[in-house]
Formats: structure tokens, sequence, C-alpha cells
């Protein structure tokens, strides 16, 4: 699948594709984000903040809402020390934690 570590995507370049993978640790909708949803995704190494358009949420609902463990392909926007990953694709990978419990903090 050829996701990144968070550590290894800190140092990716501006515009550059990138591929991320952890668990959602939260999801955040302002009510002046236009529709836009903010993740925070973790693995062993750190966390990857991750910006979710509209337009990608209305097709990818279910992925965006409901993972506990997410893979996110996109492409990597950094300004100074500004990073984040902006989605194009969600897959809900949860079926490899098992029985492991998770559980992120949504805010709406």
């Amino acid at each position: 699948m050829r996701l990144m570590p968070a550590e290894a995507l800190a140092r990716y370049c501006d515009g550059q594709l990138a591929r991320a993978c952890g668990i959602v640790t939260v999801r955040q909708r302002p009510g002046t984000a236009n529709g836009v949803m903010f993740m925070t995704l973790e693995d062993e190494t750190g966390s990857v903040n991750v910006i979710v358009w509209q337009s990608v949420l209305e097709r990818q609902r279910r992925e965006a809402l409901g993972s506990s463990l997410l893979s996110v392909y996109g492409v990597w926007q950094r300004q100074g020390d500004v990073k984040h990953l902006v989605a194009q694709r969600l897959v809900d990978v949860s079926n490899l934690l098992g029985e492991l419990p998770t559980a992120s903090r949504n805010f709406h």
C-alpha cells in the first residue's frame, strides 16, 4: 500500500503526492469551515493533520465518519511549519485493528 509514517511525511515537500495511515484521534467539522472536515491520524511515529474537502466527504462519508483506522491518499501541503495532507481518497482499514478498542474525539 506504500503508506508512509508521520515522521517521514514531515519531510515531504509541498505538492508531493502522499499516503498516510493511522488511528483517527480527532474529527472536526466547524460550522465556519463550509463543510470541510479536519482529522488527525496518529501512528507510532507521530500525527498527521488531514483536510477533507466537502466534495471528498460527500463521496466517502462512510469512510470519513466510521473509520477507526484510516488510510488517506492525497497531496501534502507545507507552508513553513504548517503541514497537512489534503485528502483525495479515504480507505477504511479498521479491520486490521482486530479487537483493539479505539475512539476518536468528534467535534461538530
